[in-house]
């Protein structure tokens, strides 16, 4: 729900920009840092709710891969935006994940799930996770108390070496306690820059808007909303509400299973 209670998909309905000429963007959190849960934005559900991944009927955690510890960053999403399963990334050579564009938050705040921050982009990397294009934007709380000193990739650097390293790391290998390969990266795993993230984050808003518009097929992706008012998409408050009203009551949380707290060594290749 938005601050007057009405329903939204934070997807669909959240705008892109906090902030357009300063090109701020709104955040989703999906995961909180340091928490294990793979939780994201049901793309295919009606509204779009938060749920947590399932994989082979069990809920899905990131194992903690020494030396890190669950996320290591508040992660989440840019709303209205949509990496294009049929589009070909002119920089990567591969198609996009099907999913909104990521976001690693590096600010001090531990974030809750389904908050929503304004971030300043700063870079961004080019995942390539079995066979399609992830990006991942890095990006810092404009209300953090050091967001004034990072303007652009070389200021995380700067302020907090190692930290981009880890990232590259971790987005290798989070994958490889589950029996899978370590991941790849374009560029050679390079981070770009601000400028370069920012028109990747605006070229995934036109694959959105082309999206939510039916100007291209989305396959299973629901595209309900209540704002987009030119989407054959969009639908009433009352709508809304009985697609609520028809979720199946939530029961009390399963327990965290003890292996989630596992850590992992291996010999990196």
């Amino acid at each position: 729900e938005d601050s007057a209670g009405r329903y939204i998909s934070p997807f669909h309905d959240i705008p892109i920009y906090a902030d357009a000429s300063k090109n701020v963007f709104n955040m989703v959190v999906e995961v909180p840092r340091w928490t294990n849960a793979k939780m994201e934005i049901a793309t295919k559900d009606p509204l779009n709710p938060i749920k947590q991944d399932v994989k082979k009927g069990k809920l899905r955690y990131v194992a903690n891969v020494f030396p890190h510890k669950g996320y290591i960053w508040n992660y989440g999403a840019i709303p209205q935006t949509w990496e294009d399963p049929g589009h070909k990334d002119e920089n990567t050579g591969c198609c996009g994940d099907n999913d909104p564009i990521d976001v690693c938050e590096i600010g001090s705040k531990v974030c809750s799930r389904g908050e929503v921050i304004q971030v300043k982009v700063l870079g961004t990397l080019a995942l390539i996770d079995e066979g399609e294009t992830d990006w991942k934007v890095i990006a810092i709380n404009v209300e953090d108390p050091e967001a004034d000193n990072y303007n652009n990739i070389d200021d995380v650097r700067r302020m907090k070496p190692g930290y981009l390293e880890a990232t590259v790391d971790w987005f290798r290998r989070y994958k490889v306690p589950d029996g899978k390969p370590e991941n790849q990266f374009a560029f050679n795993g390079q981070f770009k820059d601000k400028d370069f993230a920012v028109n990747i984050i605006k070229s995934t808003h036109e694959h959105w808007k082309a999206l939510i518009a039916k100007k291209t097929d989305g396959g299973e992706i629901n595209c309900t909303n209540l704002t987009v008012s030119n989407s054959p998409f969009c639908c009433s408050q009352e709508c809304a509400k009985a697609t609520v009203d028809a979720a199946p009551p939530c029961k009390a949380a399963n327990p965290i299973p003890p292996e989630v707290d596992k850590w992992f060594y291996y010999e990196k290749n």
